[in-house]
């Protein structure tokens, strides 16, 4: 017989089971070094990206993301983490190829042997693989050579990919020769372009996990359109001398084959029945470089103007999110972090520094104000920024400047002189947010070069 009571409790039960939907399969795909609008969704001239448009059909397009900074390490350790990088110390900028450090800091890490992300650090594939996700990591890592830093000990269960931050898209291999195609721990020879090893074992792992009973996370970090300029057809880099090298048609070759294969990914998303229920993310790891298109922004990959940390990111999740939408919210990579998080209904194990941008999307709230802030040290060169709600103020090697990016998007007029109080405060307020972040690690290194 029913009684109130258990009436009330199936009642309780069925609200619960509505407020605690399947947690979903996680795809994250990131290009490597692509310029900000270098999409066609993005309004790209020359370059055709279907797979990744439709992406956008289906879900939501961001119009003001950021990257955590302008070069790879940092970036990845941003967006791992949820935390600024500058937490970790010594990933200020990508670490060099054969793991060398590139600025003071790095360097006394390097000698070390603790150049990389450290495992007092716990990343989202952590947080997600103890709350039942089964994780692979399939493509770029570039955060420590050393096993103590392998993407296997910061909670993927799976891991083939490059190890360092740029290898020869046919042979694998550095541009000293050093193979640095790594499964699981381990050196592996492998024929093929990276952007379609990468895709084939992707999907092979992908579909695997659907046979399985647990919810998946899988980070897909391409190669692409990385240097060496490299298209599908093209072969081995033959004179290391032009490692650098390349015309932007190759590039677009780059970009165009890449979106074949995330239409691929999709395809196997849809062939195994997981499509409804999996959240997709796109997003670049920072502004592109000299054979990208930034336009209209200002500076490229390792500037901290706007065409150095403006990025494409596209997120997708059926039934969840509005279909064939912009939103014009100011995000940075370690956003999708917590973004993540909280879709998975999983709580972060520590303070994340990005916000859980569902809120906004699923029209809890409208778009909120932020502050962020940028480090970036390579060599001699030291480069800040900090952006409070249009307000951009930049140091470059002790140049300062200060932007209205709601009237000067691609940074032309300094207006430092014209607001000395706003420049004052964001000055002040970027010296507070360093000392906030001093790293535990670093704090030897401090007190020797004091």
């Amino acid at each position: 017989m029913t009684t109130r009571r258990s009436f009330l409790a199936a009642s309780l039960s069925a609200t619960a089971a509505v407020a605690q939907p399947k947690r979903p399969n996680i795809l994250l795909i990131m290009a490597d070094d692509m310029g900000a609008t270098d999409l066609s969704c993005y309004q790209c001239p020359d370059i055709k990206t279907p797979n990744i448009d439709a992406l956008a059909k289906e879900g939501v397009r961001f119009t003001h993301a950021y990257a955590n900074a302008p070069e790879c390490s940092p970036t990845r350790a941003g967006l791992l983490t949820g935390r600024y990088q500058q937490r970790v110390g010594g990933l200020e900028c990508a670490i060099g190829v054969g793991n060398v450090g590139r600025y003071d800091e790095a360097a006394w890490l390097e000698k070390r042997g603790e150049l990389g992300l450290p495992l007092s650090e716990t990343t989202f594939a952590t947080m997600l693989k103890n709350a039942g996700y089964a994780t692979a990591c399939i493509g770029k890592w570039h955060l420590g050579y050393g096993e103590k830093f392998s993407a296997n000990r910061h909670g993927f269960d799976e891991y083939f990919g490059i190890l360092g931050g740029n290898a020869d898209h046919f042979t694998h291999r550095e541009e000293d020769g050093t193979n640095v195609l790594n499964h699981n721990g381990k050196p592996v020879e492998r024929a093929g372009h990276t952007t379609d090893i990468f895709t084939d074992h992707a999907i092979q792992w992908m579909e695997q996990a659907a046979r399985g009973a647990k919810p998946w996370l899988l980070y897909v970090p391409y190669t692409a359109p990385h240097t060496p300029v490299q298209g599908p057809n093209d072969g081995p880099v033959a004179d290391k001398s032009k490692w650098n090298a390349g015309t932007r048609a190759t590039y677009v070759q780059m970009v165009e084959h890449m979106d074949r294969r995330v239409g691929d990914l999709m395809a196997a998303l849809r062939r195994t029945g997981q499509l409804n229920n999996t959240l997709v993310i796109f997003k670049s790891d920072n502004g592109g470089y000299n054979r990208s298109n930034n336009y209209p922004f200002r500076g490229f990959k390792s500037s901290v103007f706007e065409g150095g940390l403006r990025i494409p990111l596209i997120m997708q999740w059926p039934g969840v999110l509005a279909r064939a939408t912009t939103t014009p919210q100011v995000t940075i990579s370690m956003d999708v972090t917590a973004t993540i998080l909280a879709a998975a209904q999983v709580k972060p194990t520590r303070a994340l520094d990005g916000i859980n941008l569902l809120l906004g999307l699923r029209g809890r709230r409208g778009p909120v104000p932020r502050t962020l802030y940028w480090s970036y040290k390579r060599g001699e060169q030291r480069r800040w920024a900090v952006r409070e709600g249009d307000w951009k103020y930049i140091v470059d090697n002790g140049n300062e400047y200060l932007y209205n990016l709601a009237l000067d998007e691609v940074e032309k007029i300094n207006l430092k002189e014209a607001e000395p109080a706003r420049f004052q405060r964001l000055r002040t307020m970027l010296e507070a947010w360093k000392r906030d972040t001093a790293p535990e690690r670093l704090k030897t290194f401090f007190a020797e070069t004091a």
